[in-house]
This record gives structure tokens, C-alpha cells and sequence, in this order.
């Protein structure tokens, strides 16, 4: 019975690991590091970074912003920071440009349609949302090539 006692704490304890892993994500960040300072541009605000672990937490961890992207290669899906976007709304209109962004990027956008195209060595990715007051939208531009 001993035996199994030991057992079930063994599994109890091994269930909770991956909530503390969760919970260290939310931990502060040290910020003494991090270079990652609000930007706008035509009345649109925006972050973009997250190189390094505790610059991706801080925009991570940024809120107010309704679109988020990622921007990654290959197999491993690493992070890239070299990526040119161009946002525009549904009148075609540019209302955001940015030249050697990401790997992350964050932007605060007024509710509506947008399509998004992100260039990385001249191979293209676009793709389209609608972005509201509600949860952020989530947008993965993905090249198979390596560096």
C-alpha cells in the first residue's frame, strides 16, 4: 500500500508540472533589457521585437493591441526579425508599413477588415482579418526556407 501511495503522489506532482510551467510564463519581466517601446504610425500604435526570451514576454505580455503576428521558418519554426509588412484596410488604403519586423508584432488597429502582407527575401505571405474590440486575432506567417 506504501508502494502505492508513492505512485499517486509521483503522478499528482508530475499533472502539476506543466501548470508551473504556464504560471513561470506569466512571471514579470525584467525590463532593464528589454527595447521594446510602443511605436506609432499614422494614428495606428504598435510593438514589434521579441528577440531574446524576456523581450517576447514583455509583447507577449503587452495588452490593448488587436492583431498579433508571428513571423517564422523553416521546420523548427524559428523566429524571424527581417520580415516587411504592409497593413491595409478594406478601402485598399496602407495604414501601416514596417520594414525588418518581428519576429513579433503587435498592433493596435480601429475595428474593420484588413488584409496584412508580409515579405521576407521577396517570397510573399498575405492573408486577411477582421479585427474587432474583441479578442486579439492571431496571424502566422510561415517560410519554408532556412535563413
Amino acid at each position: 500500500m506504501k508502494h502505492g501511495y508513492s505512485l499517486i503522489l509521483v503522478l499528482v506532482c508530475l499533472s502539476m508540472f506543466p501548470v508551473a510551467l504556464q504560471a513561470a510564463s506569466l512571471e514579470p519581466v525584467d525590463s532593464s533589457g528589454v527595447q521594446v517601446q510602443r511605436q506609432d504610425q499614422n494614428g495606428v500604435a504598435y510593438l514589434s521585437g521579441g528577440i531574446g526570451e524576456d523581450e517576447a514576454k514583455a509583447i507577449q505580455q503587452a495588452t490593448g493591441y488587436n492583431l498579433h503576428m508571428t513571423f517564422s521558418i523553416g521546420v523548427e519554426n524559428k523566429y524571424v526579425p527581417d520580415v516587411d509588412v504592409v497593413i491595409h484596410n478594406a478601402q485598399a488604403q496602407t495604414v501601416l508599413t514596417l520594414t525588418q519586423a518581428g519576429p513579433l508584432v503587435y498592433v493596435q488597429l480601429p475595428p474593420g477588415k484588413y488584409t496584412v502582407a508580409a515579405t521576407r527575401n521577396g517570397e510573399e505571405r498575405r492573408d486577411t482579418t477582421d479585427v474587432g474590440s474583441g479578442a486579439a486575432r492571431n496571424l502566422v506567417f510561415h517560410w519554408n526556407g532556412g535563413e
